[in-house]
């Protein structure tokens, strides 16, 4: 299947909220891998790094093959350390955002957007889709009148709860500062599992259960949120596998994460 790159697109033109310079870093962007005809499902990676970089190898390379699968997908560059919470938030929201309004343009099915992401950036993805809005209908900038809710997550080994003793404390620490290690009540209320409701989007989730950096422990907590509420998801524990593996391709066992998402992503219309 023939694919088409498109360049960069800047999320705010005019400046991103609480931009404090004007280099790449500061302005979120996202960029296309269109798949050619209409009407096409979509999908926005959110690359992990622990909230302090985007990893190259949780980007572009599974951009392409959500490609071969017939899905269009959008790379997200999120902000990081220094920017802290609502910088990233703010970052996918408006992603998911401006993929709806541009579906035309993109080719995409404005009703078929989901969120994909990597460890933070699986935090991030679980964020987005339990901290969204259906867009403001008097706002002045049309991007913003549309929805931010995803229509899917896919989370690979994501950091989920910002609590001891399962959080990845670096990851914690680069999105709401060191303070955060001692109050309880802003842990809390950034970690997803207690922010599903019945309306939290349709879930896959893929974890290793010898996770050393993120522990399994964060994809069962999400996991059992999403049951306690009703939410459809999936679920896949493999034995062995390094944090951060990606699409696992050297791992024989583990790279079937990719086939069992592919499934999923059709049986939930994405194909």
């Amino acid at each position: 299947m023939k694919m088409e790159e498109k360049e960069e697109q800047w999320l705010w033109p005019y400046g991103a909220p609480y931009a404090k310079g004007d280099t790449k870093e500061d302005r979120p962007a996202i960029t296309p891998y269109l798949v050619p005809g209409e009407n096409r499902p979509a999908v926005v990676i959110c690359p992990g790094g622990g909230y302090g970089m985007r990893a190259y190898h949780e980007g572009e390379p599974i951009a392409q093959w959500l490609n071969t699968l017939g899905i269009s997908a959008f790379v997200l560059r999120y902000r990081v350390a220094p920017y802290q919470y609502p910088c990233a938030l703010l970052d996918a929201q408006r992603a998911i955002r401006s993929v709806r309004y541009d579906a035309k343009r993109f080719g995409v099915d404005p009703n078929r957007i989901g969120l994909l992401g990597f460890s933070a950036g699986g935090h991030l993805t679980a964020n987005a889709g339990t901290d969204y809005d259906q867009g403001n209908p008097k706002a002045e900038d049309p991007i913003e009148r549309q929805s931010s809710r995803p229509d899917l997550l896919v989370l690979c080994y994501p950091v989920i709860t910002m609590t001891d003793p399962y959080t990845h404390a670096g990851s914690r620490s680069n999105l709401l500062g060191e303070a955060a290690s001692s109050d309880h009540g802003m842990k809390e209320r950034h970690s997803a599992e207690l922010n599903v409701t019945a309306d939290t989007p349709p879930t896959f989730l893929w974890h290793t259960s010898d996770d050393a950096g993120v522990p399994v422990e964060n994809s069962l907590l999400m996991a059992g949120a999403l049951r306690k509420h009703g939410v459809l998801f999936d679920l896949h524990v493999y034995a062995k596998g390094k944090h951060g593996l990606g699409l696992a391709e050297d791992e024989l066992h583990t790279r079937g994460w990719t086939d069992a998402c592919a499934s999923w992503l059709a049986y939930n219309g994405f194909e």
